[in-house]
């Protein structure tokens, strides 16, 4: 006589901030895991639905509305920024108080919480000095994160990242613009990944993330900033930028473009490689641009 055999379906995930790199990680992880994409706005739902996922409207500025979360998943990865405004990131202390004790969780942070580095090499070790508030919440997150991770026995993976790139990701606008970039004895050097490498990094870390591990998110690139708008417009045919010095710079750009153009560092990333087993499709900028990056625009 055969034995009943009680039918165990697919483990959970639950994805915040579904956009673009939430969109392009569905078909890597919906053969393994039954996908809940939370979104704030339902013009979303056809869109996600038809990606392979289940979506939910939510908000990570509302607490109440967030308690249909409660107990979904113990898979979690959470791509959703933080508000706009002030030193902490309150949507990750919300997403906090309602996740499940002892889940996983990849969280999508960025690389600017170093601040300026002078251009150094730098690896996973190195010490947070963020210099702006957009860079001060990121490391609020973390910190707020890690310290859910250990009251509730979470496994925990942080994902530092740097500028995402893909065809409609790419400074075509400003390029047509004008507007300048350094002069090359003031560049700084800057850091990519394109978004289809950085979504197979994020289910590399769901599945084989050390807890409280952070890997660098990064392609093996090295270039200034300005060497990457003159790629980019040699690439599409557009005339490259005008170089400047920095003192020039100051009154031609926003403040927020220029914190931009202010830091500088070189990123490692043995740990992606050796420790998730990541093969970059884009290793470099220059072949994230010459395969298929060549779309109308």
């Amino acid at each position: 006589m055969m034995k009943n055999i009680k039918k165990i379906g697919k483990p959970r995930l639950l994805i915040l901030g579904c956009g673009d790199v939430g969109r392009r990680l569905l078909p890597l992880v919906c053969d393994r895991y039954r996908v809940f994409a939370v979104t704030s706005q339902a013009a979303h739902c056809d869109a996600l639905r038809a990606a392979g996922a289940i979506p939910i409207i939510a908000n990570l500025d509302d607490l109440a509305s967030l308690t249909r979360l409660v107990g979904l998943a113990t898979a979690i990865v959470h791509l959703a920024p933080p508000q706009s405004e002030g030193e902490q990131d309150r949507r990750t202390r919300n997403l906090t108080a309602i996740l499940p004790d002892r889940a996983a969780l990849v969280y999508v942070s960025t690389t600017g919480v170093y601040g300026d580095c002078g251009g150094a090499l730098v690896d996973e070790t190195r010490q947070v000095q963020p210099q702006n508030a957009r860079a001060k919440r990121r490391v609020d997150a973390e910190r707020v994160l890690r310290a859910w991770a250990r009251r509730s026995g979470a496994r925990l993976g942080i994902l530092r990242v740097p500028g995402i790139y893909a065809a409609d990701r790419l400074p075509l606008e400003r390029l047509r613009k004008g507007t300048p970039a350094l002069q090359a004895d003031d560049d700084v050097y800057t850091n990519h990944i394109h978004a289809d490498d950085l979504a197979h990094i994020i289910a590399r870390a769901l599945y084989r993330a050390a807890p409280g591990r952070i890997y660098h998110a990064v392609d093996d690139s090295v270039l200034k900033m300005g060497e990457y708008f003159d790629a980019v417009a040699q690439a599409f045919g557009l005339p490259s930028p005008p170089r400047v010095s920095r003192a020039m710079l100051k009154t031609q750009v926003s403040p927020m473009l220029l914190s931009f153009m202010s830091e500088s560092r070189r990123l490692a990333n043995r740990r992606i490689k050796q420790e998730l087993g990541v093969r970059l499709r884009y290793p470099a900028v220059s072949d994230g641009l010459a395969v298929g990056l060549r779309a109308p625009r």
